[in-house]
């Protein structure tokens, strides 16, 4: 067990709302410092004297060459839900790692909704025949009512869509590691029962995390087993669906809908977007900039969901969001 004098090192760039969270929460069972504040000498004798470091990409806030002073972390507690980016080589084999899972699970279900109704109800493409000046009132829109929904990994995000998608008295067919829930849903599987969830779907919904089994989950054979009329939406990585698969069904049936939250080339530093196939020129197609989990207080409500796992850790309770290594190598 780790001492009541714990020393957290938050390598994460953090500002007042931030500091705020981590203080309020952690101040009373260890030491809180900032990386930020530390002067440049001192930075390696912080980060080896630390129990707990919080990061967002420690990949950027550490120099290579600091990796090596962290031998005695016992816990890398994540700000992020996803870990895939992390450089798993470089940290001591001893460190256990958590992700924040469930820290932006309701705006992104909300978030996921909205595109997928926009997508399911076409409504991208009735706007684009409005400006047109066409006013269509022949076309049908579908019923939502009595539609089976895939939910492809059932955790926070998952199962936040799940409750938002009842009162639409749809059908969940759920996709988890355990192939269990307690959550309501009309079926729940694992990955070996991708291909019958999937014949049965209306909608998709990609709400698991990027690792070496989901990489290019959903391609091409993938693609075959999904009705032609199916809705997808991803919200998680953009690395699980297949890029040149999805945009050849996309091309090939236009009553096939995509929805995109998630990239496979994300810009940086307000760069601008690259795509290797022409997505947003598709009228089945709706794209929003990686920002599902964005809403005023998201970052202040990820610093306390990982201020209170590591909170549970120091107090040796059952800790949320452990990230197994070898999903990932």
């Amino acid at each position: 067990m780790v001492s009541r004098l714990s020393k957290i090192l938050v390598t994460a760039p953090a500002d007042e709302k931030f500091r705020k969270a981590f203080v309020d929460e952690l101040a009373s069972i260890g030491d809180v410092e900032f990386l930020s504040d530390i002067p440049r000498n001192k930075r390696s004798s912080a980060l080896a004297h630390a129990d707990v470091l919080i990061s967002w990409r420690l990949e950027r806030e550490l120099k290579s060459s600091e990796f090596a002073a962290i031998p005695n972390v016992k816990l890398l507690q994540f700000l992020s839900a996803g870990v895939d980016h992390l450089p798993f080589s470089k940290l001591p084999p001893t460190v256990r790692i958590a992700s924040n899972a469930g820290a932006y699970a309701e705006q992104m279900a909300e978030h996921t909704i909205a595109m997928m109704l926009a997508t399911y109800k076409n409504l991208l493409d009735e706007h684009k025949k409005l400006v047109k000046g066409i006013f269509d009132q022949e076309s049908e829109s579908r019923r939502l009512q009595g539609a089976s929904c895939v939910i492809l990994g059932f955790g926070g995000i998952g199962k936040a869509c799940a409750k938002r998608l009842h009162c639409f008295k749809v059908k969940i067919y759920a996709i988890n590691t355990s192939g269990k829930t307690n959550e309501p849903v009309d079926f729940i599987g694992t990955l070996e029962d991708l291909e019958y969830v999937l014949r049965l779907a209306d909608v998709v919904i990609v709400s698991i995390p990027l690792t070496k089994t989901t990489r290019n989950l959903i391609g091409k054979r993938e693609f075959t087993w999904m009705k032609d009329d199916a809705t997808i939406v991803n919200v998680a990585r953009g690395d699980i669906i297949n890029e040149a698969a999805l945009y050849r069904k996309l091309k090939t049936h236009p009553n096939f809908h995509a929805a995109i939250d998630t990239w496979w080339l994300e810009p940086s530093d307000g760069k601008k977007l690259r795509t290797r196939y022409p997505f947003l020129k598709l009228p089945n197609f709706l794209g929003s900039p990686h920002n599902s989990g964005n809403v005023p207080d998201a970052m202040s409500v990820a610093a306390t969901y990982a201020a209170e796992n590591v909170k549970r850790f120091l107090r040796n309770e059952l800790i949320s969001g452990i990230v197994n290594r070898n999903d990932y190598r």
